[in-house]
């Protein structure tokens, strides 16, 4: 049946999408989408049961049911064969389990769409659900826990939910793990498995599920093919359920709770249950409030704070949301300071909320974030300005209906209390709405106000024409001092995509000038703020961060004021002056985020060390913490003039800019820096221009570098298993992808699903400024590295079978699925931009690169790819370039000292220091470089087009 015409969906006026609502005879409501364009076809099944209705005692049951789907079904029973379809079809598949909701979806190539749809629904007709998989899949969940353990996220989260109503379901713990889904069932002799059975029969019928299918194909076609394969989904007619009222009674509200986190820093969140935003979606007064409270302009909030000294950020908005109940959060990250004003800080927080409530609402405000215009049209835009409903909203926000939570590494030693599933320490104190109004009546809020107009938001909305039809980026502009690659825009948006590399050779030269040019950049981003914060609130967006060589600016959204935005940043960099009482903030700011990086999942560890040893002229973060604090504001005020006295400006300029516009701001930079009468900066030198190479591996060596894990609390190990193959080839390049590709998730599925080492897993190519090879990264609590590392070899000597008898239609299959991926069209200008910057940063330049690519993949054979795995992947391959990095967690630390007590191998070299290894080994040519590299570039690149 067809959903009536007053539920007709509005849409944007430039969307091109047909849409239909219907309802299958099951009850099954669907949204069908039909593009025309699009190169790729989608389907998300939402399940309206979570983890809410998990059963007592059986904690996570919910999330650990969305995983089992995931294996097998009576009409495609091969384990795994789902996720291998997808992955063979150029697409990807997840799924997330949420309070009320479970939600499954997947991407594909269109003409593999129609069985991949039949694959995915019987999901929910009739999923297997064996034995076996039951039993390994609970070490999946389990070993997912484990990696949030130490988590703060996950743990404050947690923290919360514990201190609620112990009657309501967000009380619950609801990940689950190896305790709650195979431990306490046993105890209890409970068949886990007859358990997700009973779950799954009861919760998931037809009437509770909503599908979104987007596809090439017409709406009518699309409708028959949803009818045939989804209206055998069972409807037994099952209640929603719903879980009504707050989380939270009398006793958890009016609260003081005082937690350890693991990381450095301290945070103050403040919380309030609300009436949730989705009920009055149309007047969007969490938003309103959200904009106000987190604004970060003059006679804000956080502008007073960050005035004293006492916050480095704040975030504002409604969160954990259902139909029932929803939270209001303000989160706070304070400085050493603001830890030790505490009470100025909650009174200055409900001081600001005093004057939103005096001030009323705004209709110029409401006006300024929701632009009534047809194009800017959305589910999340609210459109209709009621006083009432926000002044209502504004109310809730009271003293008397606050928790705070305050982290803090000061409070180590609380003995409390502990949260039962993750371990936080913590301690809770009542705190009176009278008390908190007399830090309001006393806290120190001169300055604070409402923003002013915002002068960014885009009042001209034309789209520009280029003459000259430009496919590709062009070299638009060069001179000594600056080169500039321009491309017109294919979007048809009144956007524009700005980046600005400033290539400085002082600034990567040592720890201290890599970490004073951090310092720079993070404080050039304090200075604009209040400033350009109104220039994100109009979605126009910016940002200076440091490179490896440097600085880099970007400025990315509407056009029509970019420029003035981009001539801001510009003289804030030029006018460089150092405010003390900043700098002290922002080395504090740094400091505790290197100091942090010990807290890393070992996975991350493993994989910077990896970095660490491939890219020359990397500094290791222990020795950038080391020099942090002997650096003083004088050390910058004298680093600054030096770091841009030699400057090379590598430009891209993207969408809705014509070229001379374009030319005009480049020109525009060159003249604040080159072109005064006392120049801030030169051209370089011809020796100076930047490099990037890396570390040659010896063939026919497997390298290997053991380390114990930084955080002795993390039991988790990790193994980053690299294979380098070659500098940029296009043949070798798709070789490496197809291998990639097609060897995924028969890795993921052996390793992780049979073998279960751990929940991260994964196989994917590497790049390394342009030397290309692949990575297996693992992540386990079950298995040391050295143990992984041999199941990893073990894997690739099974695939090495699989790939001799992959019959000749297969290897098709993934060549065609690689081919589609790679002409899969950009679906915005950042993405595109992103396309080609990094062949502009690479140093590279081709940016016709997928043509040439497609063009090598039409030629390859099922030899090239065997051929290609004995010479570089093959276990013992006599060519074969081979790096381990192995993180030990605290559970194999006795594996630590036998693995590295043993001899190597003959062909195995163990690297004992990084440092030394480097200096000792042969680098690559470096892609990027200077005029005469791009010359030879360009050449090369015009000589390869007449072969």
């Amino acid at each position: 049946m067809s959903i009536p015409e007053d539920e007709i969906i509005i849409k944007p006026r430039n969307d091109k999408r047909d849409y239909r609502r219907i309802l299958l005879k099951n009850n099954l409501q669907v949204l069908l989408i039909s593009d025309a364009e699009t190169d790729k076809c989608a389907a998300s099944m939402d399940v309206c049961v979570g983890s809410f209705s998990d059963p007592e005692g059986l904690e996570g049951l919910a999330h650990f049911l969305e995983h089992m789907l995931f294996y097998s079904s009576e009409k495609y029973p091969q384990e795994d064969s789902y996720s291998k379809y997808i992955t063979e079809h150029g697409g990807s598949t997840n799924a997330f389990t949420a309070s009320e909701n479970t939600n499954f979806y997947f991407d594909v190539n269109p003409d593999s769409f129609e069985e991949a749809l039949d694959r995915f629904a019987q999901f929910f007709i009739k999923p297997t659900m064996s034995a076996d998989a039951t039993t390994r899949e609970i070490k999946a969940v389990d070993s997912e826990n484990q990696k949030n353990l130490l988590s703060d996220g996950w743990r404050m989260h947690q923290l919360q939910k514990h201190l609620s109503a112990q009657d309501h379901p967000y009380h619950k713990f609801n990940t689950g793990n190896w305790d709650t889904l195979e431990v306490r069932p046993k105890e209890k002799k409970l068949d886990i498995r007859q358990e997700l059975l009973k779950f799954y029969e009861y919760n998931y019928s037809a009437n509770l599920m909503h599908l979104v299918i987007y596809t090439k194909d017409d709406l009518d076609k699309s409708e028959s093919l949803v009818r045939s394969y989804f209206e055998d989904i069972q409807n037994t007619n099952r209640i929603l359920i719903h879980f009504p009222g707050q989380p939270c009674n009398s006793e958890n509200l009016q609260i003081l709770v005082k937690a350890v986190p693991i990381k450095q820093g301290h945070k103050l969140k403040f919380v309030w249950p609300i009436t949730p935003g989705i009920r009055r979606y149309n007047e969007g007064p969490s938003r309103y409030l959200g904009h106000l409270i987190g604004h970060e302009g003059e006679g804000s909030l956080f502008y007073i704070l960050k005035k004293r000294g006492w916050a480095t950020s704040l975030s504002a908005g409604e969160s954990d949301w259902t139909c029932e109940f929803s939270f209001f959060k303000v989160s706070i990250d304070l400085t050493d300071a603001g830890q030790e004003k505490f009470e100025d800080i909650v009174g200055l927080l409900f001081k600001y909320i005093h004057l939103l409530q005096n001030s009323g609402t705004q209709q110029w405000i409401f006006d300024e974030l929701y632009r009534p215009k047809d194009w800017l049209v959305g589910s999340s835009l609210p459109t209709k300005f009621n006083s009432e409903v926000i002044q209502s909203a504004l109310k809730e926000l009271s003293p008397d209906n606050v928790r705070i939570f305050w982290e803090s590494t000061k409070f180590e030693g609380l003995k409390d209390s502990k949260e039962p599933w993750y371990g936080t320490a913590y301690s809770v104190e009542r705190l009176t709405g009278s008390k908190i109004k007399q830090w309001a009546d006393k806290a120190p809020g001169e300055g604070l106000h409402l923003p002013g107009k915002n002068v960014f938001i885009p009042t001209d909305l034309s789209l520009k024409t280029v003459s000259e039809q430009i496919k590709l980026p062009v070299l638009l502009r060069e001179t000594s001092c600056s080169r500039l690659w321009y491309k017109p825009d294919t979007f048809s948006t009144p956007k524009a995509y700005v980046k600005i590399d400033f290539n400085c050779p002082f600034s990567g030269s040592s720890p201290e000038s890599s970490i004073l040019t951090e310092i720079f950049t993070r404080l050039l981003m304090d200075y604009l703020n209040e400033y350009a914060y109104y220039a994100q609130v109009a979605c126009l967006y910016y940002s200076v961060s440091d490179t490896d060589y440097g600085f880099q600016v970007t400025v990315v959204g509407y056009n029509h004021k970019l420029t003035i935005l981009l001539e801001e940043v510009t003289q804030q960099i030029a006018n460089f002056k150092v405010k003390p009482d900043r700098f002290a903030v922002i080395k504090e700011l740094v400091t505790k985020e290197y100091q942090n990086l010990k807290f890393q999942q070992p996975y991350q560890q493993a994989m910077y060390y990896c970095s660490l040893i491939l890219q020359d002229q990397t500094w290791p973060w222990t020795e950038l913490l080391e020099v942090l604090p002997h650096l003083e504001v004088e050390h910058l005020v004298q680093f600054h003039p030096l770091m841009i006295s030699r400057v090379f400006l590598e430009s891209y300029a993207a969408g809705n800019l014509e070229p001379k516009e374009t030319e005009s701001m480049i020109r525009h930079i060159e003249d604040v820096f080159f072109k005064s009468s006392n120049p801030l900066s030169k051209p370089l030198f011809g020796s100076q221009y930047m490099t990037d190479r890396v570390v040659k591996l010896e063939r026919g060596i497997s390298y290997f570098y053991s380390t114990k894990g930084l955080n002795p609390s993390d039991e988790n190990s990790a193994l980053v298993h690299y294979i380098q193959v070659h500098q940029d080839d296009f043949k070798l390049n798709v070789t490496l992808q197809l291998f990639a590709m097609i060897a995924k998730q028969p890795a993921f599925h052996q390793l992780r699903s049979v073998e279960q080492l751990g929940y991260i897993t994964v196989l994917k190519p590497r790049n390394d400024s342009g030397v290309r090879g692949v990575q297996i990264v693992i992540q386990s609590s079950v298995k040391g590295p050295g143990q992984i590392d041999l199941r990893v070899e073990s894997f690739l000597k099974m695939f090495e079978t699989e790939l001799n008898e992959m019959p000749s239609e297969e290897f098709k299959n993934h060549v065609n699925a690689l081919i589609n991926m790679k002409l899969e069209k950009h679906k915005n200008l950042r993405e595109e931009s992103g396309f080609y910057w990094r062949e502009v940063s690479n140093g590279t330049f081709t940016f016709d690169r997928i043509e040439r690519e497609v063009a090598a993949l039409k030629q390859i054979t099922q030899k090239d790819l065997k051929d290609f795995f004995n010479e570089y992947i093959k276990v013992g391959a006599p060519h074969k370039k081979g790096l381990s990095v192995r993180v030990y967690g605290s559970k194999h630390t006795s594996e630590y000292e036998t693995d590295n007590s043993k001899p190597p191998e003959s062909s195995v070299v163990r690297i004992e220091d990084i440092f030394s290894f480097r200096r000792s080994r042969p680098l690559y040519g470096s892609l990027k470089g200077g005029f005469g590299h791009l010359k030879h570039k360009i050449k090369q690149n015009s000589v390869q087009d007449h072969k």
